[in-house]
């Protein structure tokens, strides 16, 4: 027995002395050993290197269009398709240019080609196997790299007039308009779109007919139609369907559902071309609201 032990029994005696002294030199023991080593570092991750083919224009250069390849290791990389253009630019090639914004699938900004499909850079995981193309939007004039000029996509989306319209005029920020839950619900499925251009650039209707005097709206453009007749609160159906009696603006539509099928917010806008041509047609009217006037 240690000097600790013998003290504390002589003091404190009997059995919970016994107890104590057991106790005490147990911890005394302890306390004498030598501290346990470190262990060893795990051991390093292999590589995974992957390429990246990134399209690349500027005006400024005297080059053709032509792809590029970067190599990045995906062991350091975060897992979507903006993360490795990121690393890139950041670590290879600071003149590769892109918009990106969000982050999160809401802004629309890093709509691009990725293997051959539209879709957003910041919601689209890289895939561990094969090389990655990277395209700009199909069929818009390249501004540089991955930049397309959007001017052309909005003021289609403009000449909708994508906002409320009622007969008569009411000084902004007074009233209220009312709506109904029921009313409301129908609205879902068509005012989650975030104009990045997805749909309307893998429409081939768009590609040839979308950018001239007589022009195909365009799948965006026209879902954003049909969410401004399906509004209760709105009071200019016929004047938004009266814009669209052409040969051109909806009936170029040929529904092959490309626009469907890429839409990074998982929206129907082939749905929606289906509703405003039943409607051009009559076999389609208009709801009366729930609930109208204002508070």
């Amino acid at each position: 027995m240690s000097k600790i032990g013998k003290v504390i029994l002589k003091n404190y005696g009997g059995h919970f002395g016994a107890r104590f002294v057991t106790t005490s030199a147990h911890n005394f023991k302890q306390a004498q050993k030598k501290p346990a080593e470190k262990s060893a570092p795990p051991a390093p991750k292999s590589p995974r290197l992957k390429d990246f083919s990134i399209y690349r224009f500027t005006k400024e250069s005297k080059k053709k269009p032509h792809m590029q390849k970067y190599t990045i290791d995906l062991n350091d990389c975060g897992p979507m398709i903006l993360d490795a253009l990121l690393k890139i630019k950041r670590e290879q090639d600071s003149t590769i240019t892109f918009r990106r914004s969000c982050r999160e699938g809401v802004c629309g900004s890093c709509a691009m080609n990725i293997n051959g499909r539209n879709a957003l850079a910041c919601t689209k995981r890289i895939e561990p196997k094969g090389d990655c193309k990277i395209y700009p939007l199909p069929h818009m004039y390249v501004v540089k790299d991955l930049v397309v000029d959007m001017t052309r996509f909005l003021d289609q989306h403009k000449r909708i007039k994508p906002y409320l319209i009622r007969n008569h005029d009411v000084a902004i920020g007074q009233k209220q308009y009312l709506q109904s839950l029921k009313d409301r619900d129908k609205l879902d499925g068509y005012i989650e779109c975030i104009l990045c251009a997805c749909c309307s650039t893998s429409c081939p209707e768009y590609w040839w007919h979308g950018h001239g005097d007589n022009d195909f709206l365009g799948p965006a453009a026209l879902l954003a139609v049909d969410r401004w007749i399906r509004d209760s609160r709105d009071e200019a159906a016929e004047c938004r369907l009266a814009t669209l009696r052409d040969y051109f603006s909806v009936y170029r539509c040929h529904s092959i559902f490309n626009c469907t099928s890429c839409c990074p917010k998982h929206l129907n806008p082939a749905k929606a071309i289906a509703h405003l041509r039943m409607r051009l047609a009559g076999k389609k009217q208009k709801e009366k609201p729930e609930m109208t006037g204002m508070v």
